[in-house]
């Protein structure tokens, strides 16, 4: 396979290039998931967005992610790749893709790997609003907890500032862009 598993793309994902590279002749199962920008968050306007990641690690977790999934559910191949930079309303932000043998260990991979990836990789997102206020969204309590996929969006956000990694030191101010495409 020529194609990176995990990737960060600072321009329009390549999807179609992607969901080929999937194509073998021994899968007869493909699933893909596709996460696109929407246009509000929590009852807020949203008019752009951007992503800010920490691309080695990054890579290395997305990497990780993707050979757990190929492990735990028998897949062929899987791949993923995330936009960084801004992104307008209805752009693909993430896409996730798999080819098995069957159908079901597909499906059961790719959701596997979207909620992986949203809980693990050090991807930032910061929403641009319609009253001019902007903010980081997906503060670690809330993807810890929609990765128990039981949160009650009830705590206070403080998204005005840099997220803070496992260590509580700050993200980068600007992403690291090495390894994109």
């Amino acid at each position: 396979m020529s194609q990176a598993p995990f990737t960060l793309y600072e321009r329009a994902l390549p999807v179609e290039q992607l969901r080929q590279a999937l194509q073998q002749p021994g899968c007869g199962g493909y699933a893909a998931f596709e996460g696109w920008v929407r246009d509000h968050n929590e009852g807020r306007r949203v008019l752009r967005l951007e992503y800010e990641a920490f691309a080695p690690l990054a890579c290395r977790e997305g990497e990780r992610i993707l050979a757990e999934a190929r492990q735990r559910f028998g897949v062929t191949l899987a791949l993923c790749a995330h936009r960084v930079g801004p992104l307008a309303i209805g752009e693909v932000a993430v896409w996730v893709g798999v080819s098995a043998a069957h159908r079901g260990e597909c499906f059961d991979a790719c959701r596997y790997i979207i909620d992986e990836v949203k809980h693990r990789v050090p991807i930032w997102k910061k929403e641009y609003y319609e009253s001019g206020d902007s903010g980081w969204v997906n503060c670690e309590h809330c993807a810890a907890a929609a990765h128990d996929h039981d949160h009650a969006h009830d705590h206070a956000h403080g998204h005005g500032h840099a997220h803070a990694d496992d260590h509580g030191t700050e993200s980068p101010a600007a992403p690291l862009r090495a390894h994109l495409p």
